[in-house]
């Protein structure tokens, strides 16, 4: 079967049954390109915990404490829907248990004349829709599993509140008010806790180079800490995580200016990355920098990509490979480091399942930054195309980055 009726297969598989309603997991937060235009190290969230077998209370809007009580054994969806002529994407794209939760598209907006600020448009999924919608009113998204729900921030970072929002509805359902300016968020896992990254200034802001282009670069980061907040009640307390800046490694913590905190596989950690080896740094819930978890050794800073560890957490998506296949990545042992196998994809997003995932690959021009989503099946030539070509230019409607959730 080729790749066009497999893609028209699922979809009139998809359009005959009604799609069931799988546990969420995680949430996950990307867009890196190979080649950086701009040292820019965006937030990722953290990957995919292994499922779990009795009943996770989800969090819901409707009054603090209230929950939708979902059996974590329902099997996740397993079909594609896929829009191979969508760039932007307009209606749902998702594969397994993973869907196009929402995506952005950046513009650099200039404040005077040596400052800019790095802003960002975005398209949300609509889950009665099916389709995404846009909307200026956010600075910051965060979708967590389910895709009911979203954390946001409003412009002008760094914000002194953090919105509940409803993706169906469209309005914000409560508010969490904060005495330490927020610029970043991120779920956990399972939903039930949201971590907002702290700054004393706009972490997007940038500075005009010398010269005659028009070229900016990072401010110096100014982070202060982060908040861990139960997303059913709001409550929640923060930790001070000090900012050090320079370039001895071993003696200081090397970091941009945006440097958000995620959480970890499991949930029991914090962790943000670093520009340099050893690559994350690792804390507890008091804010204290502890050692990196056994299957957290080998998530290296350079490894372009947040797809990360699998669903049983027995793989996880490394760096550019390009040997077997001009454009691959690895798939790395989580312990060992060891290369597993080497699969499509010039860089891996999200898992779909144990064995498949969702990619950025290029198409026959070779350009790096002319690509698209694909499915990729391990240890397969089998490339599923799940969107159009983004455009390669920068900060345009066409180039867009998305952010992926379990649904």
């Amino acid at each position: 079967m080729n790749v066009d009726e497999l893609v028209r297969d699922s979809l009139r598989e998809q359009a005959d049954e009604q799609q069931p309603t799988g546990l969420g997991l995680a949430d996950r937060v990307l867009a890196l390109r190979r080649r950086r235009r701009t040292r820019r190290f965006a937030t990722v969230a953290a990957a995919a915990v292994a499922v779990v077998v009795v009943a996770v209370a989800v969090p819901t809007m409707e009054g603090s404490g209230t929950t939708d009580v979902r059996p974590a054994d329902v099997p996740a969806p397993t079909r594609i829907s896929a829009h191979p002529d969508q760039s932007p994407p307009r209606d749902l794209i998702a594969a397994g248990r993973t869907a196009l939760a929402a995506y952005y598209t950046t513009t650099v907006v200039p404040q005077t004349a040596e400052r800019s600020v790095t802003t960002r448009t975005y398209w949300l999924l609509n889950p009665t829709t099916q389709k995404y919608e846009k909307t200026t009113k956010w600075s910051w998204v965060a979708v967590a599993p389910g895709l009911r729900t979203a954390a946001v921030l409003e412009q002008n970072l760094p914000v002194s509140r953090i919105g509940l929002l409803d993706l169906a509805s469209g309005e914000v359902k409560r508010w969490i008010a904060v005495d330490h300016a927020v610029g970043g968020l991120a779920f956990s896992p399972d939903g039930r806790e949201l971590v907002a990254t702290t700054y004393g200034e706009n972490p997007d802001l940038r500075v005009k180079l010398a010269g005659p282009t028009d070229s900016y670069e990072v401010q110096q980061g100014s982070r202060t800490g982060f908040y861990v907040f139960d997303v059913a009640s709001g409550k929640g307390s923060w930790r001070e995580v000090e900012f050090k800046t320079g370039n001895k490694l071993g003696e200081i913590d090397f970091l941009n200016s945006r440097q958000d905190f995620v959480f970890t596989r499991d949930g029991s950690l914090i962790w943000s990355g670093m520009p340099m080896a050893p690559g994350y740094q690792y804390y507890d819930r008091q804010g204290k920098k502890v050692a990196p978890p056994a299957d957290g050794r080998y998530v290296e800073w350079y490894v372009d990509g947040a797809a990360y560890f699998s669903p049983d957490g027995k793989k996880l998506a490394g760096p550019f490979a390009g040997e077997k296949y001009k454009s691959s990545s690895w798939i790395l042992d989580p312990k060992t480091g060891k290369k597993l196998t080497e699969t499509h994809g010039q860089l891996l997003l999200a898992w779909a399942d144990d064995s498949s995932l969702i990619a950025w690959d290029i198409g026959a021009d070779g350009d790096e930054f002319h690509n698209r989503l694909v499915l990729v099946t391990l240890d397969s030539d089998k490339v599923v195309p799940l969107s159009d070509f983004r455009s390669p230019k920068d900060n345009t409607v066409g180039r867009w980055t998305p952010i992926f959730a379990d649904r």
